[in-house]
């Protein structure tokens, strides 16, 4: 017994609660939950944050009765291996990180990358060449040279490389990294621009595929693992920055001709490649024409997507996520981009912003989904840089001025799922019994069970956590989340 009490003592070290501040929550002693839960808990209108709030027993359960609320856990039903969240590591996060003082970028990594201190984030997502989000647009070549001649990624290692590595090191060696284009070099595209869409040339298929093994060369050289890419980073969307146009016949052509052959001529059909990387509105559509393509499906690991599909209000497309699953089980499902756009400092502590955050994880999990990559990791008092002034939120932003880090409830409700659900964790059969509570159940490999709650309503709500044949009644505030942790 001692033995097995010990595993659960060091999978399951907790953060106690902290405030908004810049501080970092302390570690909390080991627990155990062995025939008990715990809670953890970040509510509105109070200070905790990733709170251990209290310890309860599981006792033998009773049938429920209709008028009361339950969120019912079956671990005999298993779903998706997990794969990891994370967060982008963008120019605009390293240049931000590069003007913080050496303890203040150690919180970051701590607060991000560590598995007790921090939120445990196990993946990261970086751009080939520039996004919206650096100081400005550049590529890793002189215009012209369709030979390559000049490729060079100098650029990135003055802020992006340095800040990618040092996470690396605080994940503890390992944190997979895939990388997206926003756009080619302008002479290849048919408006000769990087920004404002257009559409790649035909006779530059394979030289932008070339470009690819380039990048992941370069960045390897670095030692710094590439675990795959995708195609291009929203293909359906002319933006007035970094951007270009792929239909699904383009994106199915480029990477069953060119990307795909290319990789494996150059012993790079080892990386992973993610075909979309754009919204839920559009996915079917995009896994209908590839992954129904035999020779094209074979080279790709998976389908990616964003939430901007709510942007004009309205119902979020999760169901096309269900039918994507369906349709192609042996397919992953990957969330690549989300944030919160319109960027004010008098929103840092708006708590729709973090629930948004919540919603769309629990969402994206029970339909399938196998990892989770946010947008920038930091961003500065601005939510910049950006060379296009499109200002977003992160999770913790940092004020360069006064070498301040400012903790979003995002980051918090982020933490709610990185730090309790960790790799190759199952999903487990998770159900709630009114629509006003959202539930998700992931079962670890050391057989700890975290199921997250979040209470999207105005309401404080008492509730059943029905496990197997024992439960244990909860009281969850309004706009509030929990991770109740327990064993198998």
């Amino acid at each position: 017994m001692r033995h097995k009490r010990a595993s659960i003592m060091a999978s399951l070290s907790l953060m106690l609660g902290c405030t908004a501040s810049s501080k970092l929550p302390a570690q909390q002693s080991a627990i155990h939950t062995e025939h008990s839960i715990h809670i953890i808990q970040t509510a509105k209108g109070t200070t905790q944050r990733l709170a251990l709030i209290g310890k309860q027993p599981l006792i033998p359960a009773v049938q429920p009765t209709e008028d009361q609320v339950s969120v019912f856990v079956n671990p005999d039903k298993t779903f998706q291996t997990f794969w990891g969240i994370g967060g982008a590591i963008t120019d605009a996060s390293g240049e931000v990180f590069a003007k913080l003082s050496a303890d203040k970028q150690q919180e970051l990594l701590t607060a991000y990358y560590h598995p007790t201190q921090g939120i445990g984030y196990t993946l990261a997502r970086t751009t080939i060449h520039s996004s919206d989000f650096a100081s400005a647009s550049y590529t890793y070549i002189e215009e012209g040279d369709k030979d390559l001649s000049t490729f060079s990624i100098a650029h990135d290692r003055q802020f992006k490389l340095p800040l990618i590595k040092r996470a690396i090191e605080a994940a503890g060696g390992t944190l997979p990294l895939y990388a997206s284009p926003w756009s080619a070099p302008a002479f290849m595209k048919d408006n000769n621009n990087m920004l404002k869409g257009g559409s790649l040339l035909p006779e530059y298929y394979q030289v932008w595929a070339n470009y690819f093994v380039k990048f992941i060369q370069a960045y390897e050289a670095e030692n710094v693992p590439i675990w795959g890419v995708t195609i291009q980073n929203e293909p359906m969307a002319v933006q007035r920055w970094e951007s270009m146009i792929y239909s699904a016949d383009q994106e199915r052509d480029f990477l069953k001709h060119h990307l795909g052959p290319t990789f494996e001529a150059n012993g790079l059909g080892h990386k992973n490649i993610v075909v979309w990387d754009h919204n839920r509105d559009l996915i079917s559509h995009r896994a209908n024409t590839i992954f129904d393509d035999p020779e094209a499906a074979k080279y790709a690991w998976g389908i990616g997507f964003h939430w901007y599909e709510t942007w004009a209000g309205g119902e979020t497309m999760h169901d096309n996520l269900t039918n994507v699953q369906a349709s192609y089980p042996d397919k992953k499902l990957l969330f690549t981009e989300g944030t919160n756009e319109k960027f004010s400092p008098a929103k840092y502590q708006y708590w729709p912003n973090a629930e948004r955050y919540g919603r769309s994880m629990i969402k994206d999990f029970n339909r399938g989904t196998v990892g989770w990559t946010d947008w920038n990791i930091l961003l500065d008092h601005n939510g910049g840089p950006n060379h296009v002034a499109n200002y977003c939120f992160a999770p913790i932003h940092a004020n360069t001025e006064t070498n301040q880090l400012i903790y979003t409830p995002t980051y918090y409700y982020v933490g709610h799922f990185s730090k309790f659900i960790r790799p190759n964790a199952k999903r487990i059969s998770t159900t709630s019994s009114r629509s006003h509570l959202l539930a998700t159940s992931f079962i670890n490999t050391d057989r700890n069970i975290a199921t997250v709650v979040m209470n999207q309503s105005d309401l404080d709500i008492e509730y059943n956590l029905i496990y197997e044949k024992r439960q244990s009644k909860i009281k969850i505030p309004a706009h509030s989340i929990q991770t109740i942790l327990y064993r198998q």
